[in-house]
């Protein structure tokens, strides 16, 4: 079945199923294309609750999935594959967080998007890539555990006067941690006009050489309103290629070629086809892990929310 007959079946099953796709910057071009709304973690789980809509099919990776189903619980959301995790994610179980609130108790424990339900389950609020430093500096407490990725815990900690532990001591995202600053320099000597734009999780070194440290939600934000028009480009390479879409006047080179999620690539167009046929896949979270999770996300979109409305 060719890409058009399977975008044309898709479109009626969303119809009929009264269903919708969400799909992560990272994903292939024809399933960003295909998708009824296109972002990071923090705009996904918004516009997850926001849809009018039975189905939400979720093209990204296993913790986003979880965290629409936990927003979500009077709705069905379906993954096109299953197998489509997280490395960072899994670099922080839920006993990892317990040992260490044991170990630190005056201290209130903040996990990006990117843990399971199980290790949100014992958060006391959430953050985002876009958001980090704001949820951090909007707590009381002085003493913070952060997890589970390192360098968006040294971002962090360059905009906040608070101590904060990482956890564990070194997590990462492999394909962030394939950036190197000597390739940064050299791009940038090669591109002497071009603003370079490099996502939180990249080594401290990279983010040094940065133009500007951005989400990838806020990376499409600056390419609309800077000046510039050429960017180097330090994330997946699917933002580079929605980037490129959205702003054709404007050269967006990807700081490199290879960085590519596999995860995120697992999800195609047949896959959506046939969960949206099948209502298979569907993703699932304990009621009484969701419960706990939900509370620590939830207090992250009042406490963003409030950061904006200010």
């Amino acid at each position: 079945m060719n890409s058009k007959n399977l975008e044309d079946k898709i479109k009626k099953l969303k119809e009929k199923e009264k269903a919708i796709i969400l799909a992560h910057n990272y994903q292939r071009p024809e399933v960003q294309l295909i998708a009824d709304y296109l972002g990071d973690s923090l705009d996904l789980a918004r516009r997850s609750t926001m849809m009018d809509c039975k189905l939400i099919v979720f093209a990204g990776v296993s913790f986003m999935a979880e965290m629409a189903a936990i927003l979500n619980p009077e709705r069905t959301v379906l993954m096109p594959d299953l197998t489509a995790g997280c490395p960072l994610a899994e670099q922080l179980p839920a006993q990892a967080v317990r040992r260490a609130k044991r170990k630190h108790p005056n201290a209130v424990v903040v996990l990006y998007v990117n843990t399971l339900a199980k290790a949100k389950a014992q958060a006391d609020v959430c953050c985002t890539s876009a958001n980090a430093a704001q949820i951090i500096n909007a707590l009381d407490e002085e003493e913070v555990l952060f997890g589970p990725d390192r360098n968006l815990a040294w971002y962090a900690q360059q905009r906040s006067d608070k101590r904060i532990i990482p956890l564990p001591e070194h997590g990462y995202c492999y394909v962030h941690r394939m950036f190197r600053a000597d390739d940064i320099a050299r791009l940038k000597k090669k591109y002497s006009d071009a603003e370079v734009l490099v996502h939180p999780e990249c080594d401290p070194g990279v983010q040094q050489l940065a133009s500007h440290i951005c989400s990838t939600s806020q990376m499409m934000i600056r390419a609309k309103a800077s000046p510039a028009k050429r960017f180097i480009i330090g994330t997946e390479v699917g933002m580079v290629e929605r980037l490129r879409r959205e702003f054709p006047n404007k050269e967006f080179i990807p700081a490199l070629e290879t960085a590519i999620c596999e995860d995120m690539k697992k999800h195609a167009l047949e896959k959506i086809y046939l969960t949206l046929r099948d209502k298979k896949n569907v993703m699932r979270v304990r009621p009484r892990i969701a419960e706990r999770a939900r509370a620590a996300i939830e207090r992250m979109l009042e406490l963003s929310g409030r950061a904006a409305r200010d």
